[in-house]
């Protein structure tokens, strides 16, 4: 199965793709491989309106290419206000896109991901990124920040699945 985890944002949406099992009730990290990740990017001081179209082209194009089957999207979560119409406006693209090809999808809070990556929902962007590296077998960090952040929610998709999820206790036991 190939899942595609979002990041939504207007300057920045971050993605990371991987493949995992079918049957990843009795597979472990070795079996998810890394796909692709990177950003897509709008240039600041262009009109609103072009960012999304950019947005929208860049994502569609995106999805035409990696076929994804399941989509992890960033649920918005309102910490610093000024910035949450712009990133609303971004999510609400990405959705529009997903939508218009019936591609199923889930959600999940900044908290949720850190919990299911790290055991902890308080954690620090640094305990996510250490954690998305040493389960997807990277022997790097992944960079940009938002490459890393939709890794993190491809990854937080692939343990909420009913079958993974008692795996999933061992593995964030370790």
């Amino acid at each position: 199965m190939r899942i595609l985890g979002l990041d939504p944002g207007l300057a920045i949406v971050g993605y990371g793709v991987i493949d995992v099992p079918l049957n990843n009730a009795v597979s472990g990290h070795e079996d998810v491989r890394v796909i692709d990740y990177g950003i897509i990017r709008t240039c600041t001081g262009v009109e609103l309106s072009k960012r999304l179209q950019a947005i929208y082209e860049d994502t569609s194009s995106l999805l035409d290419e990696l076929k994804p089957d399941l989509i992890s999207i960033e649920k918005l979560f309102f910490y610093r206000m000024g910035n949450t119409i712009a990133v609303a406006q971004a999510r609400g693209i990405l959705l529009l896109c997903m939508g218009l090809r019936s591609l199923q999808h889930v959600e999940f809070s900044p908290p949720q991901v850190k919990l299911a990556l790290t055991g902890d929902g308080r954690a620090c962007k640094q305990e996510v990124q250490q954690a998305v590296a040493r389960n997807l077998q990277l022997t790097t960090l992944p960079r940009p920040d938002d490459a890393a952040d939709g890794l993190a929610l491809a990854l937080t998709a692939w343990y909420d699945t009913p079958t993974r999820q008692s795996a999933t206790c061992t593995a964030l036991s370790r």
